[in-house]
């Protein structure tokens, strides 16, 4: 079979996603708290970084 086939690409990626699925894991209740902890506070941290350089772009160009 030609590796560059549309074909052998599909399989080869269904048995990669296979794969995967096969070895993740569903997390338990303190590993989903820490993951959704980190996440938010990454998104405070870039929102707040966002206000301060859009409010020193309005104080320094207005």
């Amino acid at each position: 079979m030609d590796e560059n086939s549309i074909w052998f690409k599909l399989q080869r990626f269904t048995k990669e996603c296979i794969r995967v699925l096969k070895i993740t894991k569903k997390p338990d209740k303190t590993e989903f708290s820490t993951i959704v902890k980190m996440s938010g506070l990454g998104m405070i941290i870039i929102g707040l970084l966002g206000f301060t350089i859009s409010m020193v772009h309005a104080l320094i160009f207005s």
